[in-house]
């Protein structure tokens, strides 16, 4: 009995302290408002999130057509209501911002980000959002018609080298086995 008493305060004060560590660790997560205003500003900047603008309306097109196909004979029905109820559910869009808006502050500074949000606001970052893609998939074009010039001059050259090196010596056979 006295031995599982022991153990009973062991476990305890392990409890005890445990939750004091996620508790610090929960308060070093926490972000500022300011924190967050800089990296909504850089994530509007950037764009980043744009691309999830399509996911209700992607996913309202295949609820439709999924429904029109079991229920045919309903789909205006079927079309008036999945708008509705989407229309309902698209406030959620602002908790997607916020979670992305909460990534960007814990992976950068503050400074870093209005850093970011000033570049990518100014032309040349709007060019490089525009443009960038485009010149790089001219460069990695340009890197592959590169590395088959090298590897074909390297082959070439290292040929010609061992073949003035060995002369007219007959190749080795080839050892048996």
């Amino acid at each position: 009995m006295i031995k599982f008493s022991g153990l009973s305060r062991v476990a305890s004060v392990a409890l005890v302290a445990g939750s004091m560590m996620l508790a610090a660790s929960a308060k070093a997560q926490e972000v500022s408002p300011e924190h967050l205003q800089a990296a909504r500003a850089a994530i509007s900047s950037l764009g980043v999130t744009d691309r999830f603008d399509n996911i209700l309306p992607n996913i309202m097109d295949r609820l439709v057509t999924q429904l029109i196909q079991a229920y045919p004979n309903l789909q205006d029905q079927i079309s008036k209501t999945v708008e509705e109820e989407a229309l309902k559910i698209a406030p959620r869009r602002a908790d997607l911002e916020n979670e992305s808006a909460l990534v960007y502050a814990k992976a950068f500074s503050i400074d870093e980000l209005k850093a970011i949000a000033a570049f990518y606001s100014s032309d040349a970052g709007k060019k490089l959002l525009k443009d960038g893609p485009i010149a790089t998939r001219e460069l990695l074009k340009a890197a592959d018609i590169w590395t088959s010039g090298v590897a074909r001059d390297l082959e070439k050259q290292a040929n010609d080298a061992l073949l003035k090196e060995v002369g007219a010596q007959a190749p080795a056979e080839a050892p048996k086995q």
